[in-house]
């Protein structure tokens, strides 16, 4: 398996080896050291998150999703990752490609170059007409020009999730800009966190889910998990208290109603995902006035109970 290069340096800036996962030798130059802490990030997420970009705003997953995200203020974005099959890592949610381009097919089974043929905005608008699939490393590239940081979903057809997960986390060692907040890689795969938890163990990764199975501590354990990812129409205020009374940053997917995200956000949820942040600012700014999770949601209490 080939790996991107690790930088000029040759050292990892997450973990300061010289070469993805070997043990660090010295300190590294990037402020991230250590940021799979769950208090770390449970000190640095916003309480909004751009979903795909800023989908509401831009064609999914484009680097006209970014810009937008910007324009916007958001602090940090959330998109999609997987693999082309020249081993290219790209942004795009779906496995095929019909729904987001002009294009047909399966990405994975297709070359860089042909899904880059392909129109990825002008089903959102003619104003964004010509608008690619970008690859990881542009993406990497404008996060870095615009101050924004980003999670980093990996999206792995079966087969190639171990795969996804180390190509990833190698590029985000070789080229994440060290001004930037550290990344955070999430997955709903297992193995695409295991691959990212052996290839650069500091990067920190974040488990999804659709429900919160019972043995959600256990999963979390396992892969070195420092954040909780979660669909909002899944979570209720004692499943919530439960997450975050156990140290971990709980982020929720895909929340654009100002009412849910004031809920959530009272219930004591870290942050959400939103096609749309800025409609829900006046909630994010509601958010930091909230007493801790542990007050909104004592032990005990009553279980009452967006598109991935």
């Amino acid at each position: 398996m080939h790996f991107p290069a690790t930088g000029s340096s040759g050292t990892c800036p997450f973990t300061g080896t010289d070469k993805v996962g070997a043990l660090p030798t010295r300190e590294a130059p990037h402020r991230s050291v250590g940021t799979t802490s769950r208090s770390h990030f449970g000190g640095i997420l916003p309480p909004l998150i751009g979903h795909r970009g800023a989908a509401g705003c831009a064609p999914e997953n484009t680097l006209a999703a970014l810009r937008k995200a910007g324009e916007i203020k958001c602090r940090w974005v959330e998109f999609d990752v997987r693999l082309t099959a020249d081993g290219q890592l790209i942004l795009l949610h779906d496995e095929r490609l019909e729904r987001t381009t002009n294009g047909r097919g399966k990405a994975a089974l297709l070359s860089l170059a042909t899904v880059q043929r392909y129109d990825a905005g002008r089903r959102f608008g003619t104003a964004f007409r010509g608008e690619r699939v970008p690859t990881l490393a542009e993406a990497v590239a404008l996060l870095g020009e615009l101050g924004i940081g980003a999670n980093v979903e990996l999206k792995a057809v079966r087969g190639r999730e171990a795969e996804t997960g180390a190509m990833a986390a190698a590029l985000l060692c070789g080229l994440w800009p060290p001004q930037l907040p550290a990344p955070l890689i999430s997955s709903f795969s297992q193995k695409a966190l295991a691959a990212v938890q052996a290839c650069a163990p500091p990067i920190a990764r974040g488990i999804l889910f659709r429900a919160v199975p019972r043995n959600w501590r256990v999963l979390a354990e396992k892969f070195g998990c420092a954040t909780i990812h979660v669909d909002h129409c899944h979570l209720h205020p004692a499943l919530v208290a439960e997450i975050r009374e156990s140290g971990y940053p709980l982020l929720a997917y895909t929340v654009n109603d100002p009412g849910r995200a004031s809920t959530l956000f009272g219930w004591g949820v870290t942050s959400v995902f939103s096609d749309v942040p800025h409609i829900l600012s006046a909630a994010a700014e509601s958010a930091t006035c909230l007493p801790a999770a542990a007050e909104l949601n004592p032990v005990g209490a009553s279980r009452q109970g967006a598109v991935r």
